[in-house]
């Protein structure tokens, strides 16, 4: 029997279950909202109602064959996402971006060009790099080699990421939107070239799970769909 793992509470799970449900699967809780495990009609699944941070590990580990979560998290957490998970189908909701944003006072600066000649002319004027906070430290980094960015310093953001700015604790962020009116309502702009990732809610598999198990049921999906 796989073991399937969902985010345990919110939205995301709510979207989730309906999924599911459009597939002829139903999920629920056991009882009650601080129960971590589920019931499953309709397949042989064994249900875990974790936190969408928590999947990726717990998918990496082979604690769980399948896990929902979002596609940035994967990326984020698992060093060696390739090899450690496998997407098995993406599900069309929870999409949000991941973005580069500065002040929108920067009248300069428009694009990544701009952004990396700020950058170092920062570092000349100040004698230290110019501050991103973020929560998505890997895929930030991954992000700004590829585009040759150097002259900054990543500072990690445990709370309100937009507001680091206004705060003086960061000069520009990368942090996930949806639509973008948090970053514009703390006067930020994002870059139009520095979508760092697409993330969306996607059923993943372990590769450590039973293979042929994992393609039955995504063939079985596929076809309920």
């Amino acid at each position: 029997m796989l073991k399937l793992g969902v985010p345990s509470k919110g939205r995301l799970m709510e979207k989730t279950f309906q999924w599911f449900a459009d597939r002829g699967i139903t999920l629920s809780r056991s009882g009650s909202d601080r129960e971590y495990a589920g019931r499953v009609e309709g397949a042989e699944l064994s249900l875990l109602l974790l936190s969408a941070s928590e999947i990726p590990r717990e998918l990496a580990s082979g604690r769980i064959d399948l896990g929902v979560t979002g596609s940035d998290l994967v990326r984020e957490k698992l060093a060696g996402w390739r090899s450690d998970v496998r997407e098995v189908a993406p599900m069309g909701f929870g999409h949000a971006d991941l973005v580069l944003a500065v002040p929108a006072a920067w009248r300069d600066c428009e694009n990544l060009d701009d952004f990396a000649a700020i950058t170092r002319q920062f570092r000349e004027n100040h004698g230290f790099r110019l501050r991103i906070a973020t929560k998505y430290h890997r895929l930030v980094r991954a992000f700004l080699s590829e585009h040759e960015v150097a002259d900054y310093q990543l500072t990690d953001s445990q709370g309100a990421t937009e507001g680091t700015v206004a705060n003086l604790t960061a000069e520009a962020i990368a942090d996930i939107t949806s639509t973008g009116e948090t970053l514009r309502a703390n006067h930020l702009k994002i870059l139009p070239d520095a979508l760092i990732h697409a993330s969306q809610a996607t059923l993943f598999a372990s590769t450590k799970a039973d293979q042929t198990k994992v393609d039955n049921f995504a063939t079985r999906l596929s076809a309920n769909a």
